[in-house]
C-alpha cells in the first residue's frame, strides 16, 4: 500500500480522535475500544502503528482546546453518580427531583415514564411531589424493584405559642374607662358626634366627610370620666372594621338620622352588636332638622329587635343633634351609667393583653398599629407578638400624637417597634424575651406552613381524581384497539408534552384586569379586598389581584404592573414624582384616591375599557316588496324586488337584510339600486325602487327589506359591588 496514504489516514484517525474528545470526554474509553490496532498481515504498517502516539495527540489537541473549568464544575466531573443496583429506596412522598437521583436517572426519563399516564405532565416540575402509588409505577416501568425506605420516628413539634393567661383574682381588679363604639349607616352623623364629643375638627379632616379607616380616641367628660370611643365607617364597603370594633367594645352608640331613619347599615350595625353581645345606646341624630322624625325612628327599630324603655325595652335612647352639640351631656351620661351597671374592671398588673385595632406601615415611623390594652400596663420595651410578627415597643402616642409613657387597660394607644405590620384584629401578648417572641413567631409559621400543605394535598388529589376520570373516558375510546395501536395513538398524541414544558406567559390576555392595591392601613386594603372578593364577571373579564399592600406607591409596584400589563390602584397614598415618571415612561397607569367609592368606579371603568365593544345594528330604512320581477344579465337571471320605502330611508352604501315572516334569511349589500331605471345612492320615504341583493336570493311579496348600519357600542360590566 502507498506509504503517503496510510499517513493521511492516520492523520484523519487522529483528527477524529480529537473532535470526538472536543465533544464529550466520557466518550474516550468507547472511541478507544473502537480504534484499537489489530493484528493483521494484509497491512503490517496500521499493525505498527501504536495507540498511546494517536491518544497523546488528541489529548494535547483537547488540552489546547478546552476552557479552563472552574472550582464548582470540577467539583460536579468528580461527583460519583450513585450507580443504582436494580432497587430503589422509596418513601411514601418524594418529589421528582428526588426520585430521579434515588434511581441515578435525570429529570427527563421521570417524565417520559409518567407520559402515558392519567398525570398533567404540563402541571410538573422538578419539585411536585408524586405519592407512593405513582412512584411504584415509575420504579417498575424503567426495570426496576423497590424497596421502602426506613421510616424516622420525627418527633412531634413542641408548641411554643404563646397564650393569655387565667383569669385574674377579682381582688387585683381595678375599674377600668369603657370602650364605646359608634356605629350607623354612612353620613348619619358619627364622626360629627365623636367630634363634638372631643371638641376637634375630626370630620373635616376625613375625604369627603365619610370616615375612611377605625379611629380610636380617648374621651375626658367634665364630670372626670373617661370613655375610650371607636369610630367605625359607615359606608358599606367597611362591613369587616365595623365587626371588628364590636368584637373589642363594651358598648355601642347606635347613631341613626332622624330624617332618614334605618337604613342598610343601621340594619348591619345591630346584628354586630347582637353577635358581639354587646348593650346598645340609641342616639338619633339631626333632631334639629325639620323633617327630623324620632319617633318613626323608634318603631322602625321595633322590627330588628331593638326595643327602647319608653316601649318596654332596656334599650336608651337619646334625640341629639352633633351638629349642634344638643343632648351631647345626656348621651355622655347615658353611657356612664351603662358602663357603672356593667362594672367594668381589668388587671393592670402583669404581662400584657390587648387587640390591633387598626395598623399601617408610615414613611417615618415603619410599622405602626393602633391597639386598645385589655389587660396588664404596657410600657416603654415590652416585648409584644402579635400574628406572625412581633415588636420590641420603641414609642407609644395618644390620639393626638403625643407620647406617652404607660398605658393602661381600655386605653388606645399607637405602638412603634413592628418587624413587620400585623394584621388588624389580630390579639396582642406580651412575651418575657425577644427569644421567646422569635419562638412564638416560628410556631405560629409553622403551624400556617401545615395547614397550607394540608390544603395543597387536598388540592393536589382533587385534580389527580379528576385526570384519573379523564384518563379512563380515554382508555375506553381506545378500548377496540390492539396495544401496539394505543401506544401509536397516544404517542402522536402526547408528544408536545415531551418536547414542551411550562413558559411564562408573555403575552398577556385582552380580557384580564391585573390590579395592584396599596393603602393607607390594613383595614382599607381589607375593604377594597372584600369587595374585590366579591367580583362574579369573570366571563366578561378576568380580575387578577397580582399584588396588595400598604404604603406608597414604590418602583416595585410598577415593575410588577409592567410585567402583567397591570393598573395601580391607590387608596390614600402618594406616589412621589419620579415614581409617577416612571410609570409614565413604562406606560403603567396609576389611579389614586381618597373616597373608597371613586376607587371601586375607576376600577369597573378599566374592567369596562377590557370588554370587547358589542356591534349594534341602527336601522335607517324599511322597504316592503311590492311586486317581483327578474333581470336577465348574460346566461343569469337576477332576481330583482319593487319595494317602496315606507320608513327612513335606503342608502346604497349601508349594510341590508331580508326579513320573510319575522325570520332574517339574507345579510349583506345590494348590487343595485333603481329609481326609474337610474342607478341611485340613496331612496327615501314614499319613494319606489328596484333592488337586487349581492347573492340570488328568490323574493316573495310582503318580505321586508332593512337598511341597517352597525356601530360597535363599549359593554359594561354587570358587576354590581353594592353600592
Amino acid at each position: 500500500m502507498n506509504q503517503g496514504l496510510i499517513l493521511k489516514f492516520e492523520n484523519l484517525v487522529q483528527l477524529c480522535g480529537a473532535c470526538r474528545q472536543l465533544c464529550t470526554r466520557s466518550y474516550r474509553k468507547v472511541y478507544r475500544a473502537q480504534w484499537k490496532p489489530v493484528q493483521s498481515a494484509a497491512h503490517p504498517v496500521w499493525s505498527i502503528l501504536q495507540f498511546s502516539q494517536k491518544d497523546r495527540l488528541t489529548s494535547i489537541a483537547s488540552l489546547q482546546c478546552r476552557p479552563l473549568a472552574t472550582k464548582e464544575e470540577t467539583k460536579k466531573k468528580n461527583k460519583k453518580i450513585p450507580q443504582t443496583k436494580g432497587e430503589v429506596e422509596i418513601r411514601q412522598k418524594m418529589t421528582i427531583e428526588e426520585l430521579a437521583r434515588a434511581m441515578g436517572k435525570d429529570i427527563d426519563h421521570i417524565y417520559e415514564a409518567l407520559l402515558y399516564t392519567d398525570i398533567d405532565l404540563d402541571s410538573l416540575e422538578p419539585d411536585s411531589i408524586l405519592y407512593e402509588d405513582l412512584i411504584k409505577l415509575i420504579v417498575k416501568k424503567s426495570g426496576m424493584k423497590y424497596k421502602s425506605a426506613k421510616l424516622k420516628e420525627e418527633k412531634e413539634r413542641e408548641n411554643t405559642d404563646a397564650v393569655k393567661r387565667p383569669p385574674a383574682d377579682s381582688a387585683v381588679l381595678t375599674p377600668r374607662p369603657p370602650v364605646v363604639t359608634i356605629l350607623g349607616h354612612v353620613d348619619h352623623g358619627k364622626t360629627t358626634l365623636l367630634d363634638s364629643l372631643r371638641k376637634t375638627q375630626v370630620a373635616s379632616m376625613e375625604a369627603g366627610g365619610i370616615t375612611q379607616h377605625i379611629g380610636a380616641f380617648l374621651v375626658h367628660l367634665p364630670s372626670g370620666e373617661k370613655i375610650t370611643f371607636l369610630d367605625t365607617p359607615g359606608h358599606a364597603a367597611f362591613s369587616a372594621m365595623r365587626a371588628r370594633g364590636t368584637h373589642v367594645t363594651d358598648i355601642v352608640i347606635l347613631v341613626v338620622a332622624a330624617e332618614d331613619g334605618v337604613m342598610q347599615q343601621t340594619i348591619e350595625s345591630i346584628q354586630h352588636a347582637k353577635n358581639a353581645g354587646v348593650p346598645l345606646i340609641l342616639a338619633i341624630n339631626k333632631c334639629d332638622k325639620p323633617e327630623a322624625d324620632p319617633e318613626r325612628v323608634k318603631k322602625e327599630l321595633l322590627a330588628h329587635d331593638v326595643v327602647c324603655e319608653e316601649f318596654g325595652g332596656d334599650v336608651q335612647a337619646v334625640n341629639i343633634s352633633a351638629l349642634k352639640g344638643e343632648n351631647l351631656t345626656v348621651l355622655a351620661e347615658a353611657t356612664v351609667a351603662l358602663a357603672e351597671m356593667l362594672e367594668l374592671k381589668a388587671d393592670p398588673t402583669g404581662l400584657v393583653e390587648g387587640t390591633v385595632i387598626e395598623s399601617r406601615k408610615d414613611k417615618g415611623k415603619g410599622p405602626v398599629t393602633t391597639a386598645i390594652v385589655q389587660r396588664g400596663t404596657l410600657r416603654k420595651g415590652c416585648v409584644l407578638v402579635a400574628g406572625k410578627t412581633w415588636a420590641k415597643v420603641r414609642f407609644m402616642f395618644d390620639e393626638n400624637g403625643k407620647a406617652v409613657d404607660a398605658a393602661s387597660p381600655g386605653i388606645p394607644v399607637e405602638i412603634m417597634g413592628w418587624k413587620e405590620v400585623p394584621s388588624a384584629g389580630d390579639e396582642i401578648l406580651e412575651v418575657e424575651s425577644e427569644q421567646r417572641a422569635h419562638e412564638v413567631v416560628a410556631w405560629r409559621t409553622y403551624v400556617e406552613q401545615q395547614e397550607r400543605m394540608k390544603k395543597d394535598v387536598e388540592v393536589i388529589e382533587a385534580k389527580q381524581k379528576e385526570h384519573r376520570v379523564e384518563y379512563e373516558k380515554k382508555q375506553q375510546k381506545l378500548a377496540h384497539l390492539t396495544w401496539r395501536q394505543k401506544k401509536a395513538v397516544l404517542y402522536k398524541a402526547n408528544k408536545h408534552l415531551m418536547l414542551s414544558r411550562p413558559k411564562e406567559r408573555t403575552e398577556m390576555d385582552k380580557n384580564v384586569l391585573s390590579v395592584i392595591v396599596k393603602g393607607d392601613v390594613d383595614g382599607s386594603v381589607e375593604a377594597i379586598l372584600n369587595i374585590l372578593d366579591s367580583y362574579d364577571a369573570d366571563d366578561e373579564c378576568k380580575l387578577d389581584i397580582i399584588h396588595f399592600g400598604m404604603g406608597d406607591i414604590s418602583e416595585t409596584d410598577i415593575s410588577l404592573a409592567e410585567a402583567f400589563n397591570g393598573v395601580v390602584f391607590g387608596f390614600s397614598v402618594k406616589a412621589n414624582e419620579s415614581i409617577k415618571q416612571l410609570a409614565a415612561k413604562k406606560g403603567i397607569k396609576i389611579k389614586l384616591h381618597s373616597i373608597i367609592y371613586k376607587l371601586i368606579e375607576d376600577l369597573k371603568d378599566e374592567l369596562n375599557s377590557r370588554l370587547p365593544p358589542s356591534v349594534v345594528e341602527d336601522t335607517i330604512g324599511e322597504a316592503s316588496v311590492l311586486n317581483i320581477f327578474s333581470v336577465t344579465m348574460g346566461k343569469n337571471k337576477i332576481p330583482v324586488a319593487g319595494c317602496r320605502v315606507h320608513k327612513g330611508l335606503l342608502d346604497r352604501k349601508m349594510k341590508f337584510k331580508l326579513i320573510r315572516k319575522g325570520d332574517v334569511i339574507w345579510k349583506g349589500s345590494l348590487s343595485s339600486l333603481k329609481h326609474h331605471k337610474d342607478d341611485v345612492q340613496v331612496i327615501k320615504t314614499g319613494m319606489d325602487c328596484g333592488l337586487s341583493l349581492d347573492k340570488h336570493i328568490d323574493f316573495n311579496i310582503g318580505d321586508e327589506v332593512i337598511c341597517y348600519e352597525e356601530k360597535a357600542v363599549q359593554q359594561t360590566t354587570s358587576w354590581d359591588p353594592g353600592f
